[in-house]
């Protein structure tokens, strides 16, 4: 029996996930978490197989899980989930060893199949997702954009960047709210930090 435990912010899917692997005859869910610290905290104690992490949780990264949990866990092969694929994201999983990363939009039939051969140490790193990380290499924000989010990364708040710029302070708060919606990013600071690791700002 293939031990599994999931990692996932969002309620909806993760129930879902849980019930597509619940059919695997070969796979249990022995625990399932919303938060990367909660994981960190308690996952060790049941000594999972195949650790499904999202790549963005409300407090810490998927990527940080994994980094935490190498000590504790070490023979808990990473598969990564993501719904925005980047360069910095592939490369970070590579990094850390993982031996999987899928898309969250997936076909569903493809989970089991990838969580089975992630345990018995294949490497399986979805086309689809790499296909699109090729294609976010270039920064899907206009020069404005850039230069505004660089600003803010600065430390400068929208009123400021808004009198250096001689715009409107709705306009500057606009070009954020926009920055944050092409990078698929929660806030501004996540923007920021999207936008630097993959060396755009």
């Amino acid at each position: 029996m293939i031990r599994v435990f999931i990692t996932e912010d969002m309620g909806l899917l993760r129930d879902a996930l849980i019930r597509l692997l619940s059919f695997a005859p070969d796979v249990t869910v022995v625990a399932e978490y919303e938060k990367g610290e909660q994981a960190i905290a308690d996952a060790p104690l049941h000594r999972p197989d195949v650790a499904l992490l999202d790549v963005r949780l409300p407090d810490v990264s998927g990527f940080e899980v994994a980094r935490r949990l190498q000590g504790p866990l070490p023979q808990c092969r990473v598969l990564f989930m993501t719904g925005y694929a980047t360069p910095a994201n592939l490369r970070q999983a590579a990094e850390l060893g993982a031996y999987g990363f899928i898309a969250k939009d997936g076909p569903a039939d493809v989970l089991t199949e990838t969580i089975r051969k992630v345990h018995a140490g294949c490497k399986v790193f979805d086309s689809e997702v790499v296909a699109r990380a090729l294609h976010h290499m270039v920064s899907p924000l206009s020069p404005r954009e850039n230069e505004i989010l660089r600003l803010a990364g600065r430390g400068e708040p929208p009123s400021a960047i808004a009198r250096r710029l001689s715009l409107a302070d709705g306009t500057v708060r606009n070009h954020l709210a926009a920055c944050a919606t092409k990078l698929g990013a929660r806030n501004r600071a996540d923007a920021l930090r999207i936008a630097s690791e993959n060396g755009w700002i």
